[in-house]
């Protein structure tokens, strides 16, 4: 990487539209040679692994942000979300089906489905979703699957976590794409009619977020009776379905030391097909995430013999498992789990929601306070931000892209977002939040979504490296090219780095100088915008592009200057943590406009989003602010002071970016304790039980127009000084009989079986009978 007191040299030459004369011609080869050998002196060798991760996965929309000008036109014309009827048919009747068999509380308290559901699960096909119909498949689309996922988990947090498994990176679609002829003949049927369900064994004990390294699981190629195969050991856990999975991947770190191979497949990550009963394969022990239900457990091996017809994709594709996981890798981590959030979200908006117009205190629904319309339009922005991001990923990886740095910024983003969401759920629920039973739709989210966070990569890595680590390499414009004229040995290796640098300082000045006339631009706009500027789409849309626009300039600039870092930037997860949290602001910003383009005309639409756009760009500029601030590094104070002179010329003024006012929090609010359209378009993936069915969800969500038409009754009636006709009296008692039920909480006899044997008697009751035993008084009566 780059070293700014390098790239200053030529800087003026470089970016000079005048042809240099011939006779400065070896002056400039010098200054090229000489940056040359200065940035090859910083920059550290890539590894095997880290070249091929750079050449895996693509780049699209992700790039465009480091380009600093990234089109919102672009996302409009490309990705068009929607389902097929089939797919609609198999969520309203399918997903609905598996719903209705399930009792979350009881499966949270028996740590387990019951055998119905798991059956339910194989015959209908939710194992199977992403597999080709040719197969005995769905062939879904993503967008789909997603929804399935979305509708499960504001149901049943364990069902989302069961069915995303087989529909993300378990070996399935791994066959699909990689695997034998023999291969998919015999497994892919299986997998399809859930006579396997699959898992994956990646993550060990000594690996964790840096999963791929693969310590403590390895493989030596070996020949046995003539048989070319693998004597494999490994220790993996936290593997999801592993105690019930009929076949599973293994990743491996496979050697060839007596080149048995013969150029045919390679050492290194290796991927083997292994199916429940394989000799030396021990799988079954159960971690508990939580308390959640989901099984999750460990999957050992010690010395295994595995044949090189399990290397999945056969001898060919040993080594080349980092290409297979990375490739199928978008899905689970830029989907799967953000569906989860996306659930969680959803049900929060619009249940507690209702669950603030049916709850009184003060003889007043609570919806009306200001505490708690702050907490819930807080609540429904971000859902709106995680819905809208959910649906742009969906339609990227159904074009045919595995964005593994948009992948990256949706996983850490919409589940960080989602906590945020379910605890302000909880706290505004309060008391009916924290009891356990039947009634509670809000504890096993809480406790679930830590689980999220941490998996496929923890957040702190994901946000403080990941992001930003991938990006700067894979996405900016140039720079990929300039890093692979520095590692390469070519004749012509410094000529290419001289073009790449120069087109590098170019990028920089370019958006150096579009950081300034935008950053005024915008906050002249900010400063001078009406307070109803938003209720008009077409201003709406603009007005956002441009601050996303002006934003992405910014973050552009930010990250070049990361160059003046060198190899040390990968030991800044400070500076890379607050990049990460600017692009992750600016892509979500464009997936919520992209979002409010595609469904424009939906009542409350404008208010949501615009109350989102407002939070977001001010998260990124605080997000800039603090990197400018803090830049590390011997030049760290020239870049702040770059950073500070084009992110923010004008000072304060040009930092316009400030929290929603409170009126526009209030009708956020008001959406989502009453009904509207935005409120009923959160609904639409939120299963809901036939009425007469007990269901806390459903009856909340059917209560709201009926509290809302007795809270209007009551306020008429005292407005107008009267007692109320037989009618509204009897809306009246109707709706207060529905409030006294909605707000119970579920008490129990006993809460574990112990106390359920007869004659128990809880040990503290047992102490107080032994001490009154010895007492001349047995109570207050006899006392007086």
């Amino acid at each position: 990487m780059l070293s700014l007191k390098h790239t200053l040299r030529v800087t003026p030459r470089c970016l000079s539209a005048t042809p240099l004369p011939s006779s400065t011609l070896p002056t400039r080869t010098f200054l090229t040679k000489m940056a040359y050998n200065a940035s090859k002196s910083v920059m550290p060798p890539i590894s095997q692994t880290e070249q091929v991760a750079l050449g895996c996965g693509t780049i699209g929309f992700d790039k465009e942000i480091f380009t600093g000008s990234p089109s919102l036109k672009s996302l409009i014309d490309t990705y068009q979300p929607k389902l097929t009827e089939e797919e609609q048919s198999f969520l309203d009747k399918e997903c609905n089906e598996l719903c209705s068999l399930i009792n979350d509380y009881e499966v949270t308290t028996k740590k387990d489905f019951t055998k119905p559901v798991w059956d339910y699960m194989r015959t209908a096909g939710f194992f199977s979703m992403k597999i080709p119909k040719e197969w005995g498949g769905k062939g879904f689309s993503t967008a789909c699957v997603s929804a399935v996922l979305v509708k499960l988990a504001t149901h049943c947090t364990d069902a989302n976590a069961t069915v995303a498994v087989p529909n993300s990176l378990g070996p399935g679609e791994l066959l699909v794409r990689y695997g034998t002829d023999r291969q998919k003949e015999y497994f892919l049927p299986k997998l399809a009619d859930g006579t396997l369900i699959p898992c994956f064994g990646l993550t060990g004990p000594h690996s964790g977020s840096d999963a791929t390294s693969l310590i403590g699981s390895s493989g030596v190629v070996e020949e046995r009776e003539g048989v070319l195969g693998v004597r494999a050991s490994f220790k993996k856990r936290y593997i999801t379905l592993a105690p019930v999975a009929g076949v599973v991947g293994i990743g491996l770190d496979l050697k060839d030391p007596n080149n048995l191979l013969g150029g045919k497949g390679e050492e290194g990550f290796t991927v083997a097909l292994l199916e429940r009963g394989h000799e030396g394969l021990d799988m079954g022990p159960r971690h508990i995430p939580l308390n959640s239900a989901f099984m999750n457990g460990t999957v050992e091996g010690e010395d295994v013999w595995i044949p090189m017809e399990s290397i999945l994709g056969g001898q060919e594709r040993a080594g080349f498992g980092w290409h297979m996981f990375v490739e199928c890798l978008a899905e689970g981590r830029g989907v799967s789990l953000p569906a989860g959030s996306i659930g969680a979200a959803r049900s929060v908006a619009s249940v507690v929601g209702a669950y603030t117009r049916v709850r009184k205190q003060f003889k007043v629904p609570i919806a009306e306070f200001g505490g708690i319309q702050e907490a819930l339009a807080d609540a429904a922005s971000d859902g709106l931000v995680c819905i809208a991001g959910g649906d742009l990923m969906n339609a990227i990886v159904d074009n045919h892209e595995a964005p593994m740095v948009i992948s990256s910024i949706m996983k850490q983003n919409c589940t960080e977002r989602g906590r945020r969401i379910v605890e302000k759920g909880m706290d505004i629920a309060a008391g009916s939040a924290i009891c356990r039973g039947d009634n509670n739709y809000m504890a096993q989210a809480y406790m679930s979504l830590p689980i999220a966070i941490t998996v496929e990569g923890a957040n702190i890595m994901t946000r403080s490296f990941q992001v930003i680590g991938q990006g700067l390499t894979r996405c900016h414009p140039h720079m990929l090219e300039l890093i692979y004229s520095l590692q390469s040995d070519e004749p012509d290796a410094v000529d290419k780095f001289g073009t790449q640098l120069k087109k590098v300082i170019g990028h920089g000045a370019e958006n150096f100088a579009l950081s300034i006339g935008r950053g005024i631009k915008s906050s002249f706009q900010v400063k001078t915008r009406s307070k109803d500027a938003y209720k008009h789409g077409d201003k709406l849309l603009q007005h956002h592009e441009d601050q996303l626009l002006r934003l992405s300039a910014n973050f552009a600039l930010t990250a070049d200057l990361c160059f003046t870092l060198g190899g040390k930037l990968k030991f800044e997860e400070l500076l890379m943590g607050r990049l990460a949290d600017a692009m992750g602001a600016i892509f979500l910003g464009y997936s919520t406009l992209h979002f409010y383009h595609n469904n424009r005309g939906l009542e409350g639409l404008e208010a949501v989003t615009e109350h989102a756009m407002l939070r977001l760009e001010r998260e990124a500029q605080q997000a800039l602010e603090a990197a400018q601030q803090n830049f590390p590094g011997p030049l760290g104070g020239v870049a702040s002071g770059v950073m500070g002179l084009a992110c923010f010329p004008l000072g304060g003024f040009t930092k316009p970016y400030k929290p929603p006012r409170d009126e526009l929090t209030k009708e956020v609010s008001n959406l989502f304790t009453k009904p509207s359209e935005i409120n009923s378009m959160f609904t639409e993936l939120i299963y809901t039980a036939p009425e007469g069915e007990r269901h806390q969800i459903s009856e909340l969500l059917r209560a709201l127009p009926l509290v809302c038409e007795a809270d209007a009754i009551a306020s008429a009636c005292r407005k107008e000084n009267r007692e109320p006709t037989a009618d509204e009296q009897a809306t009246l008692s109707k709706a207060e009989a529905v409030r006294d039920k909605l707000i119970q909480v579920d008490v129990y006899e006993h809460a574990t079986e112990e106390e359920a044997q007869p004659g128990y008697v809880r040990p503290a009751i047992q102490g107080t009978e032994e001490m009154f035993s010895t007492s001349d008084v047995k109570n207050f009566a006899k006392y007086a």
